[in-house]
């Protein structure tokens, strides 16, 4: 009877676990839904701010922003690394840093001279860069808990900042975006210098743009509202990446636990139908002997 019991309480565990998993993916789900909804109404505008900021980049004029300006030598790199807090969500971590490693190992081999510095997002990439070599220059672990537009203009603020007075000379970002439930996607976005949209074939004609103010008073309103733009839509991608991410593990988990139980169960009766065989056969045969 201790088979039977140790098994009993492993099914009894099992279904416990499956009730928390079912619990949580339907957490995940209500909070994919406002993060759905979130990424989804900022990506017009920064799309719009995209096409602005190209239009302005064409146009023909002597004043050239910073925020534009490629440099040759790269003496310093950023990397914006945006992780999740909190694991059980598959291999979604997992991804974002194996990929931003990479990244690192290839930027380092591309620019042997340039130091590398990291601005890890969220715990998880706070965590695993502490134990890495590279220098940390701001730290933002458990931001997701309650995300809010702050966090992304004082990522923003570093980067600028730096870009404009020479600490950095390029920014870059990676995360996972968020394609649909069930794919999210690592992707590497170079945030400074800004990448000047390239005309496409289709155009016919070149629109000579008439600047009120000025070019360059655009140009200084719109490059800070672009950059704080593209790092609140790398924040809201990523959670709502990992909602999804969360949801799905869960989902799995929570079949897999399905899964497990309608075996033990099989297993169960099984020992169980053994054990009423074998008393069956023991008081037959007990009265047998009796008998003779």
């Amino acid at each position: 009877m201790a088979t039977l019991r140790e098994t009993r309480n492993r099914i009894v565990s099992v279904r416990n676990t499956s009730k928390i998993t079912q619990a949580m993916r339907m957490v995940a789900a209500a909070k994919l839904r406002r993060a759905q909804d979130a990424i989804t109404a900022a990506r017009p505008f920064a799309a719009k701010l995209q096409q602005i900021l190209g239009n302005l980049a064409q146009a023909d004029s002597d004043f050239v922003h910073p925020f534009f300006e490629t440099r040759k030598d790269l003496r310093s790199i950023v990397v914006i690394v945006v992780s999740s807090d909190r694991g059980l969500c598959g291999a979604f971590n997992t991804n974002v840093l194996r990929s931003a490693m990479q990244r690192i190992d290839v930027l380092r081999a591309l620019h042997p001279q340039a130091t590398i510095t990291v601005i890890p997002v969220g715990r998880r990439s706070v965590t695993a860069f502490r134990k890495r070599s590279e220098a940390i220059a701001a730290e933002y672990p458990d931001v997701f808990l309650k995300l809010e537009h702050t966090t992304a203009m004082g990522i923003s603020d570093i980067v600028g900042t730096g870009f404009l007075t020479g600490q950095y000379d390029h920014v870059e970002a990676i995360y996972n975006e968020f394609v649909s439930v069930i794919r999210q996607e690592v992707r590497t976005l170079q945030l400074l210098p800004v990448a000047a949209d390239v005309p496409s074939k289709d155009t016919k004609h070149n629109v000579d743009y008439i600047f009120e103010p000025t070019r360059a008073d655009i140009l200084d309103t719109l490059l800070p509202m672009y950059l704080n733009t593209q790092v609140w839509r790398t924040l809201l991608d990523s959670n709502a990446a990992e909602q999804a991410a969360r949801m799905m593990a869960m989902e799995n988990a929570t079949n897999n636990a399905r899964d497990l139980i309608t075996t033990l169960q099989l297993m169960y009766n099984r020992e169980r139908q053994a054990a009423i065989t074998k008393e069956m056969l023991e008081i037959v045969g007990g009265a047998e002997a009796l008998n003779n």
